[in-house]
C-alpha cells in the first residue's frame, strides 16, 4: 500500500506539521487536520501561533468547505480555481457567484512546497517508499524534517 505525505511548510522550507495518508486519499480533505496540528511558538512569551497570515495552495486544495475553513479562521486563500469550479460557477450565471480572489504573484511561492518535499526526497527510502509499516515511513519523514530544520 502506497502512502502520501502531506505537510506544511514555512516560507524558508521547513516543515511545521506532516500528515500521512493512503496513496489513493485526496488532499483536499487533508487540510483541516494539517491546520488543527500547526502550533508555532513564539519568540517571547504567549501562547504559539495557530493561524497562519495566508495559504499557499495548488488545485487539489481547491473546495468550497476549505475555502470557509479558512475564512472563518481569517486565513488569506491564494489557490487557484480548478477548471470544473470555474464551469459550474459560469454555467450557475449570476447564482454562481463571484470567483475567490486569486493572486498570481503570490502563488509563484508556492515552489517552496515542491522545494521541500525535493528536500525530503533526497532520501532514498523516502523517495522510494520500501518501509512496509506506515509509522516507520513517518519516522523517517520526520527525522528528515528534523535535518532540514537544522540545516537552516
Amino acid at each position: 500500500m502506497s502512502t502520501k505525505v502531506h505537510q506544511l511548510v514555512d516560507g524558508r522550507k521547513r516543515p511545521l506539521v506532516i500528515g500521512l495518508t493512503a496513496g489513493q486519499a485526496g488532499d483536499a480533505p487533508m487540510l483541516k487536520f494539517l491546520l488543527a496540528d500547526l502550533a508555532v511558538k513564539r519568540i517571547g512569551p504567549g501562547r504559539p501561533r495557530t493561524r497562519p497570515d495566508r495559504l499557499l495552495g495548488d488545485k487539489a486544495y481547491s473546495s468550497r468547505a476549505n475555502r470557509a475553513l479558512l475564512r472563518s479562521k481569517r486565513v488569506r486563500t491564494v489557490i487557484p480555481q480548478r477548471d470544473d469550479e470555474i464551469g459550474n460557477r459560469i454555467r450557475r450565471g449570476s447564482a454562481g457567484g463571484r470567483p475567490p480572489s486569486f493572486d498570481p504573484v503570490i502563488y509563484k511561492r508556492r515552489n517552496v512546497v515542491e522545494r521541500s518535499f525535493n528536500d525530503h526526497k533526497q532520501w532514498r527510502g523516502i523517495a522510494t517508499r520500501y518501509d512496509k509499516h506506515a509509522t516507520t515511513y513517518r519516522g523517517g519523514v520526520v527525522l528528515s524534517a528534523i535535518l532540514i530544520w537544522l540545516r537552516e
